[in-house]
């Protein structure tokens, strides 16, 4: 947790609840805004007031909402109370956890969860469970008990929890020398021309709208990111694809797939829980809401986890199963493709 301590009155402490780095194409927008796009459920009336306050910094100044975010200025937000992520309830709730030793456990994430508190969601998350069902977790460098990596709300799957500081530690470097294996089970928008193929491209925020990421493949900006796909059922306007990550960063393979014109099945915030390939007929349309109320969330999946063991330096590998609900998406959409011929125009 960042603090800054003003010199004007030594005990007057600031906590850090956003900090943002504006990219390379930044092009000049009132902070007011930058932050609005940026702060899930923030309201442009709340960040005039944090900025009126004196609560708003660019470069380590203060600003009022007025002021203009330009390429690679650092944004934060500093308030008198810690974040309220930092307050960690524990709670009961029920975990999948489909494997244990004193080192690590593995949790099966039902979709819908959040992995961590963060704005707007300070309760029912993965986090909140693990400090009731777990004591003394190690923190990582976010501060938060036991996460060694993270998925998405609405993607379903595998996770590793460090028990221990030597497990944080050699966890965390494997994933971040790529050493771990991570697949993910992903149904897209179209036909995917190649069997397999890699993508590669940095991943930073999208400039207009930045709850989305987006790909730089000049790789000027952001950080470079790389994704090996592997087409497994071919179903029509749709297709079912297996994603092994290099890299993990946020939103790779959303990203990654749409860069390729392959948007995720159902995915809102890259625009795919449009009709995005595929007829004009009512009937299909039909179905393609049917589809999008049988999965109600981005069509992904974390299905493998390996990595070498903290203590035993076994390489350990674990797979999950489909949940229910990509499951039954997936036979409609087989049911569908046999009676009818997808005639798309690539």
């Amino acid at each position: 947790m960042s603090q800054v301590i003003t010199e004007q009155e030594p005990e007057d402490e600031l906590y850090e609840h956003y900090r943002f780095e504006a990219g390379k194409g930044q092009a000049p927008l009132r902070v007011d805004k930058f932050l609005m796009n940026l702060v899930e459920n923030a309201t442009r009336n709340k960040i005039q007031q944090a900025a009126t306050a004196g609560n708003i910094y660019v470069n380590d100044v203060p600003v009022k909402s007025n002021y203009k975010v330009k390429a690679n200025d650092v944004v934060r937000v500093l308030l008198e109370h810690p974040p309220y992520e930092y307050l960690l309830e524990p709670e009961n709730i029920p975990l999948n956890i489909v494997y244990e030793d004193d080192q690590l456990l593995i949790v099966n994430k039902e979709p819908g969860m959040v992995v961590h508190p963060g704005h707007g969601n300070y309760s029912g998350t993965l986090v909140n469970a693990l400090a009731y069902h777990f004591e003394n977790l190690p923190m990582n460098s976010s501060e938060r008990p036991g996460l060694v990596h993270r998925i998405d709300k609405d993607t379903s799957g595998l996770l590793v929890i460090a028990k221990t500081e030597q497990a944080m530690s050699h966890l965390t470097k494997q994933f971040a020398d790529k050493t771990s294996e991570r697949e993910y089970i992903a149904l897209v928008w179209g036909n995917v021309a190649e069997d397999e193929g890699t993508i590669e491209g940095n991943i930073d925020r999208h400039l207009k709208d930045r709850m989305q990421m987006a790909v730089y493949p000049d790789g000027e900006q952001g950080k470079h990111a790389v994704t090996h796909y592997k087409v497994l059922e071919r179903l029509g306007y749709v297709t079912l694809v297996s994603c092994r990550l290099e890299t993990g960063r946020t939103h790779q393979i959303r990203v990654h797939m749409k860069y390729i014109g392959h948007t995720l099945f159902n995915d809102a915030r890259y625009g795919g829980d449009k009709i995005l390939k595929g007829t004009t007929f009512t009937k299909y349309k039909q179905f393609i809401d049917n589809c999008f109320k049988t999965l109600p969330r981005q069509a992904l999946h974390a299905k493998t986890l390996g990595f070498e063991h903290p203590t035993t330096k076994e390489f350990i590998r674990f797979n999950s199963e489909l949940p229910a609900d990509m499951v039954e998406c997936l036979d409609k959409w087989r049911t569908y493709s046999k009676s009818h011929t997808a005639d798309e125009e690539e």
